[in-house]
């Protein structure tokens, strides 16, 4: 299990996604200069927490669903659905924070500024692209061996 390469690829898409949800994805500069931090969890204004807790649930079930694929290496089929799944997901969390930036972009009056940790999910769906690919090579190398038996 721990010698394949697709192994490697999800381990690291499971650690990128744990420090995506620990880091800010983003910085709001309000009118009077206040700075307001956007975390996964939400963002803290006003003395007013405003909640952005599908992003963070988008990001947690991302990376159960990346860190279980690694032990289903007997059934290839369904690791290569579950890793197309956690694409999916990921594609989703874009789709979710643009709608969490736009929404608090105009109830902060503020401008936002991207943190770098945002690149985190994207990078993810590439280690899942190149893990896909690598569960594919295992399940055609197994059907060619299966056929000289």
């Amino acid at each position: 299990m721990i010698q394949r390469i697709q192994t490697v690829y999800l381990l690291l898409v499971t650690g990128l996604l744990i420090a995506a949800m620990c880091m800010p994805l983003g910085y709001f500069t309000g009118a009077d200069a206040v700075q307001y931090t956007l975390m996964p969890a939400g963002v803290s204004a006003n003395n007013l927490f405003q909640s952005t807790w599908g992003i963070l649930c988008i990001l947690i079930l991302s990376s159960i669903i990346s860190f279980l694929t690694i032990f289903l290496y007997k059934n290839r089929m369904l690791q290569i659905r579950m890793t197309v799944f956690c694409s999916v997901l990921l594609v989703g969390f874009y789709l979710a924070f643009l709608a969490f930036m736009f929404m608090l972009k105009s109830d902060l009056e503020a401008s936002f500024r991207i943190s770098w940790a945002l690149s985190f999910p994207l990078i993810a769906i590439i280690l899942n692209y190149l893990a896909l690919r690598a569960i594919g090579r295992d399940e055609v190398m197994v059907k060619a061996a299966d056929r000289l038996r």
